[in-house]
């Protein structure tokens, strides 16, 4: 079975899915990335991960700013396409180019619809409280992740896992998933089951503000903001006049102090219950460093506030 397809999407999440693809031998007739974007110190334009990838492998890449017009509907149209494949390609597909292809179009999604439909669903679930976490691969409609399931897996993360730990099985076992869905839409022993209308949540877009870090919160909450927003865009708290991003830290119960107080030699601050021992921490431009690398370049005193 080769099938003719166009596989979307942009960041190192969906390269696997595109090397799952290339791999099991479909015939890739375009891929479509974001267009390169200005990154890094220099702020020079650079392309995606996706789109490098691609180019790796001699596939044509189309990185267009919009899919509105009618003249890209044509063009994808043109293909001739069996299906097509999206993995966090950050466009929202309009209806004409859904539902060109012979078999539609089906996405890979972080998360077990219809919990955290949306931008950001790997890291709302960890935000959360989230116990259970897997993804979704779905045929898509009009909607904003709400089409039909094809396959909806649980994966097991272990306990307390980070937002980098659960991008990392999903884009590996999320590529293994749309080739088995692929297989079994073409051979007809897959049907798509629709949503379920209760349980619906929205996923929107992480932002900086985001994560700051209120430690009049319980120390269990913040457990899971460091969590859902590690490696990135990162937990911070402002400490002399830096930013400073904690990427690990682990809740300690019973420890009495002011929320925001570093009740020890090894970073230990008061939370509004309990308390939360940072482990990793970057300041901004550096690199990622242990608590104790962190202490030796930076006098953080008992008792010091860390509330700004």
């Amino acid at each position: 079975m080769t099938l003719r397809l166009a596989f979307m999407g942009t960041p190192e999440f969906s390269v696997p899915t595109l090397n799952a693809l290339v791999a099991a031998g479909h015939d890739i007739a375009c891929v479509y990335a974001q267009p390169p974007r200005r990154s890094g110190r220099g702020q020079s334009t650079r392309p995606s991960p996706v789109h490098v990838a691609a180019q790796t492998m001699g596939l044509e890449v189309r990185p267009p700013p919009s899919l509105k017009s009618a003249d890209e509907h044509a063009a994808f149209a043109d293909l001739g396409l069996d299906a097509a494949v999206v993995a966090a390609y950050g466009q929202i597909l309009p209806a004409a180019m859904i539902d060109a292809p012979r078999l539609g179009c089906i996405n890979l999604h972080g998360s077990l619809l219809p919990r955290w439909r949306g931008a950001a669903p790997i890291n709302r679930a960890i935000l959360a409280g989230d116990q259970v976490f897997g993804v979704t691969i779905m045929q898509m409609d009009r909607g904003m992740d709400t089409g039909p399931i094809l396959i909806a897996e649980t994966i097991d993360v272990g306990d307390r896992p980070t937002a980098g730990v659960l991008h990392d099985a999903f884009a590996d076992r999320g590529a293994a998933l749309v080739v088995e869905a692929l297989g079994g839409l073409d051979d007809g022993s897959l049907g798509a089951t629709p949503q379920p209308a209760d349980g619906a949540t929205h996923a929107p877009k992480l932002t900086k503000a985001e994560g700051r870090i209120d430690w009049t919160r319980p120390a269990s909450e913040l457990d899971c903001h460091v969590r859902g927003l590690s490696p990135a865009p990162g937990a911070w708290f402002e400490f002399d006049g830096a930013r400073i991003k904690v990427l690990a830290a682990e809740p300690i119960s019973a420890l009495p102090g002011t929320p925001g107080e570093v009740l020890d030699d090894r970073l230990t601050v008061a939370c509004g219950d309990g308390a939360l021992r940072l482990t990793r921490l970057q300041r901004a431009g550096k690199g990622a460093m242990d608590a104790a690398d962190f202490l030796r370049g930076a006098r953080v005193p008992v008792g010091t506030s860390l509330r700004s």
